[in-house]
């Protein structure tokens, strides 16, 4: 062990025991020959002398050496490893020092006191006794120690415990420096009223590292990749591991080692790895992907600087890809390749070219680039790759004529897209030959030149012959025949000679019709031979037409308007010709001599050769619209006039000189196609109007219709049924009241009930109407009707329905005769109503009734 000064000065050390021990002026103890200390304790006493104050300090230690596995244990001078234990700590002694007067004076001096060091993952008894903390004082009166701070009294609490009285410090349980490397203690000496007696000491308890820990990789299974072909000492990858255990002692030194190798080829011993820092590198040569495409390493991490027999050990696995290199170019599967395509045609594959590459697939270095190197001076061919299978398609990319060239021989080379690795060079398998034939079709005829260009002056008659439009066959080598026709002619001016081409004039040429554009029209003709199949072409013909003057200038506008006093009381004017100059303007202006009002009311004055200006003469014209005959002439080489009528509206105006709206729309007037539009109005609302009237009298006879005929299986007594007045004249305003008298003299059964419907209830009695007096007095038909209806809502024997089903007799010699075909005058009960079930279901009804015999 060794001591450490606190003060400044120069301290000589001095031990007690110096036959078997030394100490060196840095405080180090030394033992001077072999010791037995087994199951002995011995004490030292070491002196500190300072030179300066000549103060002195005295520690005491005791040495104590636990049994191992030996029978003896000897503690040796050279023993660099010796394990010492402090028993007991002193608390710095106070020092006598002699003054110059010869008295004594005690002074103290603290110095540091070296670690306890503690093994972790102890196996004794707990508590195991560490250290013994006592003060000098303790002779002349009783102190309680104790210890404070983290492993004591501060979380982790009870780790480190000390006896009050002795002052012995224990540990309570095994350590673990992984956990806590050390633990700062601080130890207080009270006396029995807590009264500070020594000043604290501060201790340190290092834990001391085991080997308790498995060297751990980071990655069960190591990744890494080098490229093919690489040379010896290429680095690889590198693999880590990580150990618990003190990485300043053996127990967390690593040491790393390949244990295996997979597969073996071409060597078992392709890699080696850095025994400290894992780095993997190459150490022989052949590595090829195309061979082996990786490697399986395992790789062993052993603490203990590697010592295979008191070193704990643990493997990872490695994974080395092998990466491709281009170091194989591509390869032709064969030395020529035949294709064949028609003429004419483009964007058509003409041959497949396959290659081998022993490369990765679909990586740069086995993708494939065909280049054509000759036979293709044009450049007609084009051979793109399929990413896919990696072929190259020889395709056309402009026509063949096969009239031309019949055949190609190319010749094509394959290479990667990515240049060889230095030394590779291209085999000739990377070369081979491309045979194309052009196959013959019928071509179309050709007109030539297209379009064909010619200038003619308008107004060629029909039947002129222009110019010979013909085509010619590209099939050298086919004898065909060529037909002409006509395709797209928009005038339909123009025919052309089916045989020899001859195009000719069907109509008069006008430059002056819509379908010419720009002073040009544009006809199509088709030219198809008699090949196997045919085939056709078409040629323009462009027609240029010069203008001649063939049309008669116009005034323009057509129509204006003014006032009725007009202020300025001038219009402008110009005129249209649709033919050019020098055939149009510039014009000549003049008013037509009749009618004689014209120039009367009318000025034209030419301002120059394009406009001229109309003025009123007098100062005042009434409303109305006015035709003005101008005469123009135009500038041709035989000039022509025309007299066209210019319509003025003279119009009331407002303040601005704008006309009234009324005024202008009665000045206008209406045309006639407003006019047809209000006829075609007035009468479709005519005919709407008719048809609601014959639908309403349609539905007033249908509404009848059902009321009279209802359908068998309803109920006809509770409906009412309005019938129209039959009375009007002068015959029936004389009423003969005595019909409504009572009768004298009837058939019985006749003047009891009529005619009895069989729905009725059976009549039991007689009914208790009132009866009428013979007199026939006007006033008392309503008291008579009342008393009846009065009779029969109280009579019990009357039908339950809300109609009179009996009637009274009314009285005979009605000069308008019987109304019913059902009853006869002289009987009541020989009528036969079967014949009504024959007209239908509606009228079954009644034959059921009035038929039902003797039910």
């Amino acid at each position: 062990m060794s001591f450490q000064v606190c003060g400044g000065g120069k301290v000589w050390f001095q031990v007690g025991d110096k036959h078997d021990f030394s100490v060196n002026e840095d405080g180090g103890v030394y033992a001077l020959h072999h010791l037995n200390l087994l199951g002995k304790e011995k004490a030292v006493l070491v002196y500190a002398h300072d030179l300066q104050t000549k103060q002195v300090w005295k520690a005491r230690i005791h040495l104590h050496v636990h049994p191992s596995n030996s029978t003896r244990t000897e503690v040796k001078p050279s023993d660099a490893t010796l394990t010492q234990q402090v028993p007991e700590i002193l608390f710095p002694w106070r020092s006598v020092v002699v003054r110059g007067d010869g008295t004594l004076r005690r002074v103290k001096r603290d110095w540091v006191i070296p670690p306890i060091n503690v093994p972790e993952n102890s196996r004794g008894q707990f508590p195991e006794d560490l250290v013994r903390i006592r003060s000098d004082r303790d002779k002349n009166r009783m102190l309680r120690y104790s210890v404070t701070g983290p492993g004591a009294d501060q979380p982790p609490t009870g780790i480190f415990i000390i006896n009050p009285i002795s002052g012995q410090l224990s540990v309570t349980k095994p350590l673990d420096r992984e956990h806590i490397s050390n633990f700062h203690l601080r130890a207080h000496a009270v006396d029995l009223n807590g009264n500070q007696v020594e000043n604290p000491i501060d201790i340190v308890i290092n834990v001391i590292d085991q080997n308790d820990n498995r060297p751990e990789f980071t990655h069960s299974i190591f990744n890494g990749s080098v490229p093919e072909g690489s040379k010896p000492g290429s680095f690889v990858m590198t693999v880590t591991a990580v150990d618990k255990d003190d990485p300043k002692t053996a127990n967390g030194m690593l040491r790393y080692k390949i244990l295996s190798q997979n597969p073996q080829s071409p060597s078992s011993n392709m890699f080696t790895i850095n025994n400290k820092t894992g780095d993997i590198i190459t150490v022989a040569a052949g590595l090829d992907r195309e061979k082996v495409t990786q490697y399986t390493l395992i790789i062993q991490a052993t603490d203990m600087e590697g010592n295979p027999t008191y070193g704990l050990s643990n493997t990872a696995t490695t994974v080395i890809r092998i990466t491709d290199v281009n170091d194989n170019a591509p390869e032709f599967t064969t030395e020529t390749f035949f294709g064949e395509v028609h003429e004419n045609r483009v964007n058509v594959i003409v041959a497949n070219l396959t290659v081998t590459d022993k490369d990765q697939p679909h990586t740069p270095a086995w993708s494939a680039v065909y280049r054509i190197i000759a036979g293709d001076p044009t450049g007609r061919f084009s051979i793109p790759t399929d990413p896919t299978t990696n072929e190259g398609l020889l395709t056309v990319v402009k026509p063949i004529d096969y009239e031309s060239t019949r055949a190609f021989m190319l010749t094509v080379e394959a290479e990667n897209e990515v240049t060889l690795v230095r030394g590779i060079h291209l085999p000739r398998q990377s070369t081979a030959t491309v045979s194309v034939r052009i196959l013959d079709l019928n071509e179309s005829p050709e007109f030539r030149p297209n379009p064909k260009s010619m200038r003619l002056e308008e107004g060629l008659s029909a039947g002129s012959m222009l110019t010979t439009f013909t085509a010619q066959d590209p099939d050298r080598y086919m004898r065909q025949t060529i037909k002409y026709s006509k395709m797209y002619d928009p005038a339909n001016w123009l025919e052309i000679n089916p045989a020899n081409g001859q195009i000719s004039t069907i109509a008069i040429l006008d430059r002056e019709s819509p379908y010419i554009k720009n002073n040009h029209y544009n006809v199509t003709f088709m030219a198809s031979d008699n090949g196997t199949p045919p085939a056709s072409g078409t040629g323009t013909l462009q027609i240029y037409l010069t203008d001649i003057n063939d049309n008669a200038p116009h005034v323009f506008p057509p129509e204006v308007e003014m006032c009725e006093r007009p202020e300025p009381n001038a219009l402008n004017l110009t005129a249209s010709d649709p033919d050019l100059s020098p055939n149009a303007g510039p014009f000549a202006f003049e008013l037509a001599n009749r009618p004689s009002d014209v120039r009367r009311n009318w000025t034209l004055h030419r301002l120059n050769g394009e406009h001229a200006q109309l003025r009123l003469r007098i100062g005042f014209l009434a409303s109305g619209l006015y035709e003005v005959p101008i005469t123009i002439t135009d500038s041709g080489n035989l000039p022509m006039s025309n007299t066209s009528y210019l319509r003025v509206k003279v119009c009331q105006c407002d303040h601005h000189g704008d006309c009234v709206d009324m005024e202008r729309i009665i000045a206008a007037g209406l045309g006639t196609g407003a006019i047809i539009a209000i006829l075609i109005c007035i009468i479709i609302l005519l005919v709407l109007v008719l048809l609601f009237v014959m639908w309403m009298k349609r539905r007033d006879k249908e509404r009848q219709a059902k009321q009279l005929l209802i359908d068998p299986e309803d109920d006809v007594r509770d409906n009412i049924l309005k019938y129209d007045e039959e009375g009007g004249g002068e015959e029936d305003q004389d009423y003969d009241l005595s019909q409504l008298q009572q009768p004298d003299a009837l058939e019985p059964e006749c003047v009891k009930v009529g005619i009895r419907r069989l729905d009725e209830r059976p009549l039991h009695h007689d009914h208790q109407y009132p009866l009428r007096s013979a007199a026939p007095h006007p006033g008392d038909i309503g008291d008579f009707i009342h008393e009846g209806l009065k009779a029969a809502d109280n009579d019990p024997t009357a039908p339950p329905y809300d109609s009179l089903l009996v009637f009274d007799y009314e009285g005979s010699g009605s000069t308008a005769g019987s109304l019913s075909s059902l009853h006869s005058s002289s009987s009541c009960g020989d009528q036969d109503y079967d014949y009504l079930g024959d007209w239908g279901p509606r009228f079954r009804k009644l034959a059921d009734l009035y038929g039902g015999g003797d039910d």
